[in-house]
């Protein structure tokens, strides 16, 4: 029967040996899952947040639905720890910037698509006048304002293209795509 154990640095260590020989003697250990319920019971939640996002092949979260939940799937993961790899490191997870903005997508921009509504807006748009408001409602058969959040959101933030709009000296407002 293995034996784990969980230092403060969030490593979980598979001893083998009988009776275990602990590698770390500040390290917790646990045989079971009832053990490991016994051991975070009064760990924060965010520590058994950090401990799934260390173990190895595991995909991360963001919090567990509650503590329970929290030591069956720690307890399964720890299973995959073989004794002879050791220590299932923390991973290395960059850390989410806290800024105000969102991020931009445009780093991996969408390809775009030749048929359909989008590829007729996109033609539309790289005429060399663009395309006025109406010119892209009888395109698409959609509303003003559907218009409107389709070029902001897919073509401007989903496909990263830049879309100018100018009003002429008629005062119609044409959209068109800057090269």
């Amino acid at each position: 029967m293995l034996t784990f154990t969980i230092d403060r640095n969030n490593h979980i260590t598979a001893l083998t040996s009988n009776p275990p020989v602990r590698v770390n003697p500040d390290a917790a250990s646990f045989s079971d899952a009832k053990d490991l319920g016994r051991l975070v019971k009064r760990w924060p939640g965010p520590r058994l947040v950090e401990i799934w996002n260390a173990l190895p092949g595991q995909k991360p979260i963001k919090k567990f639905t509650n503590r329970k939940v929290a030591v069956s799937r720690i307890w399964a993961a720890a299973q995959n720890v073989s004794p002879n790899r050791g220590t299932a490191g923390l991973r290395l997870v960059p850390s989410k910037a806290k800024s105000g903005k969102q991020a931009s997508r445009i780093q991996n921009p969408a390809p775009a698509r030749s048929r359909g509504k989008t590829g007729r807006v996109l033609e539309l748009l790289q005429r060399p006048g663009g395309a006025t408001m109406k010119q892209l409602i009888a395109a698409t058969q959609w509303q003003a304002h559907s218009v409107r959040g389709f070029l902001s959101g897919a073509l401007k933030k989903k496909m990263g293209l830049k879309i100018v709009s100018t009003k002429g000296a008629s005062g119609v407002r044409s959209y068109s795509i800057q090269a």
